[in-house]
């Protein structure tokens, strides 16, 4: 224990911001993500904002991998680069984080192991805002832990003027090759954004092992094809009305062996594509802002358990949403906001059946400055949804400048999330389920729960600022995969009589606490050299007074310390990032799998600039080459090399 203790207190001490790092601690950007535009420290909540230059800079090659960096988010991934990742926040599950793109929801209704497919290229964003704690009263289900809005350039306005782009090749280790290119416009009332990337590497390869049998498993390779492809446009028609449109593609093909199953016979390959559209029309004068939003969603996804027998399970994905809002500001005391959502969601499976489901939500908000240091938001949401009923989810928010360099903050709310079709279907339409396959319960409830938080923001200095959150949240429902006998599963799928399934059900009486740490620093020395130093720490407790063992409940690390760090000398800069992380270890004996109680790793990258156009990179994963898994039996990266050219034109 006195080594994890080291290891984390070193990070906060020697570590880098992952959100300040060229500019420092800014809080002058308006957080979209809380629907009523504020200064992160009017907000009442712990949030980070990752910037487009700081997303440039990290040693990393997709948006999980930058995620991972920031403090307070568990990214679980089951391969590297962006293969597929669970996303978690304080102690939740990898379903209970909400995905927004331009603030339209993309998690997919099949499943949430599939909400870190962001189909968005790295050089279309303009930020990442990343937002702790509950936010369903303004967003409606799955946001329980919290939520990740990735806006785009073309929405968030900030398109150069002119024509110009981008351009990045890379290759690497295990014939990896990385490339990325964006070509935008702007004039006075037309601007637009065509971004692209490619993704692909034979992968590492894994040899055989003997498992506790003897058996011996057969050597694979960790391969992976992911192409990304999106185009974007924004017109003023008028002074006070714009229209804003973006839509994209998303394929992945990949090795998923042992990402759901710890058998020895998975030798399972997925492929999953998704296309993504927002249309987005606003009306804004001196006083009201008026807005229609509408995205759509497609998606499938095949997965093929075994070449060695029929195992393809086939699903469509269709997911609609449509917004409509209306922000009025009363006065400079008082601000409202009002909204009403309208979403359909529906799938198309061989192994889940065919279903849809219809959800309607209304929405208000206030904001109230009772003096120029105190800013109060109280949001009341009514949800409905075929699956669940209805469901009234308030939330209150404030925040207190107590002195120039102290802020308190304070949030307590209620949150929701809906069971999605794997938990309410899966395998509940095949013949003959063998005991220990994960099984659908149709009767599932949402789950509930209800969430606080207390902090500080305390700027010791122009150059430091150290920030401390503690939180509760106590759920009641919440669903896992619980093994349970046949006869108690009742009328559910085609079971042996005698055998134990993982059956979907709502555990009751679900609590976790914890508390956040962050500290950030950052000098400028003179016009060539530039040092940002910053930390984080998480502690997540979580338990049920039942003491049933469940999947994924309590699947999060209990110890998460993230930490980066950046140098600019000259032409020279030099990006190293770190995270530890300490959990229960598990292990699987059919596939000799273990996943150790804690790992740490480093990714670095050293960039030179020849001239204003024209750079390059060196990059190394996993720079110690750890052994590690995020998810037991699949297998993360060892170290991997990739140099890069960049040009700007």
């Amino acid at each position: 224990m006195l080594r994890k203790i080291t290891a984390i207190t070193a990070l906060i001490l020697l570590s880098a911001s992952v959100q300040s790092q060229t500019k420092g601690y800014v809080d002058t950007v308006e957080v979209t993500g809380t629907q009523i535009p504020l200064r992160i420290q009017e907000t009442g909540r712990n949030i980070s904002v990752i910037s487009a230059e700081v997303i440039r800079e990290m040693p990393a090659v997709s948006i999980d991998e930058i995620l991972q960096f920031v403090p307070g988010v568990e990214v679980q991934s089951r391969g590297g680069f962006g293969v597929q990742a669970n996303i978690l926040m304080r102690g939740s599950t990898f379903t209970q984080v909400l995905i927004l793109v331009d603030g339209m929801r993309i998690n997919d209704p099949l499943t949430g192991h599939f909400n870190g497919y962001i189909p968005v290229a790295k050089d279309e964003i303009e930020r990442i805002e990343v937002l702790r704690g509950p936010a369903a009263a303004m967003y409606g289900p799955d946001a329980m832990g919290g939520l990740i809005n990735i806006v785009t350039k073309t929405f968030a306005g900030t398109t150069p003027e002119g024509i110009g782009g981008t351009a990045d090749i890379g290759i690497g280790s295990n014939r990896h090759i990385n490339g990325a290119a964006s070509v935008s416009g702007r004039n006075d009332r037309f601007s637009w954004n065509v971004s692209g990337m490619i993704n692909n590497a034979d992968g590492e390869r894994i040899p055989g092992q003997i498992n506790a049998d003897g058996d011996a498993l057969e050597p694979f390779r960790t391969f992976f094809e992911m192409h990304t492809v999106g185009a974007s446009l924004a017109y003023k028609i008028k002074d006070n009305l714009r229209v804003k449109f973006r839509t994209s593609y998303d394929y992945r093909d990949f090795n998923a062996r042992y990402f759901y199953t710890n058998l020895a016979s998975d030798k399972a390959v997925e492929t999953v594509s998704q296309s993504f559209s927002v249309m987005h029309l606003e009306q804004v004068t001196a006083k009201r802002r008026s807005d229609l939003q509408v995205s759509y969603r497609y998606s499938t996804d095949d997965y093929t358990f075994s070449p060695d027998f029929p195992s393809t399970n086939s699903h469509v994905m269709q997911f609609t949403n449509v917004i409509t809002n209306h922000l009025w500001e009363v006065d400079d005391r008082l601000m409202l906001k009002g909204g009403v959502q309208f979403t359909h969601r529906q799938i198309a499976s061989n192994d889940r059946g065919n279903h849809d489901d219809r959800h309607t939500g209304v929405y208000a908000m206030a904001l109230y400055r009772p003096a120029e240091s105190l800013h109060i938001t109280g949001s009341i949401r009514a949800d409905y949804d075929e699956n669940y009923g209805l469901e009234y989810l308030p939330q209150l928010n404030f925040s207190y400048a107590h002195s120039e360099g102290l802020t308190l903050r304070g949030a307590a709310g209620r949150s929701i999330r809906a069971a999605d079709y794997t938990e309410r279907f899966v395998s509940n339409n095949l013949s003959n389920l063998t005991p220990g396959r994960s099984l659908g319960n149709p009767d599932l409830l949402a789950e509930v729960s209800w969430s606080q938080e207390i902090g500080a923001d305390i700027r010791l200095s122009p150059s430091l600022m150290v920030k401390a959150t503690g939180f509760l949240r106590q759920g009641d429902r919440l669903i896992d995969y619980v093994l349970t006998p046949a006869s108690v599963i009742g009328n559910v799928g085609d079971l042996d009589p005698e055998g134990e399934y993982f059956f979907a059900r709502n555990i009751a009486d679900v609590r976790a606490n914890g508390a956040e740490l962050e500290l950030i620093y950052t000098k400028r020395i003179n016009e060539r050299r530039r040092m940002t130093f910053s930390g984080g720490y998480t502690f997540v407790n979580t338990y049920n007074r039942d003491g049933v063992v469940s999947v994924y409940i309590a699947n999060h690390a209990r110890h998460l310390a993230t930490a980066s760090a950046m140098v600019t000398e000259g032409r020279w800069s030099l990006n190293l990032s770190t995270l530890y992380k300490a959990r229960d270890a598990r292990a699987a004996e059919g596939i000799n799998a273990t996943l150790d109680p804690d790992y740490m790793l480093w990714n670095g990258n050293v960039g030179f600039r020849i001239s204003e156009n024209f750079s390059l990179s060196a990059q190394v994963m996993n720079i110690f080459d750890t052994a590690y898994q995020n998810i037991l039996g699949a297998p993360m990266p060892g170290r991997w090399l990739i140099g890069s050219v960049h040009v700007r034109f």
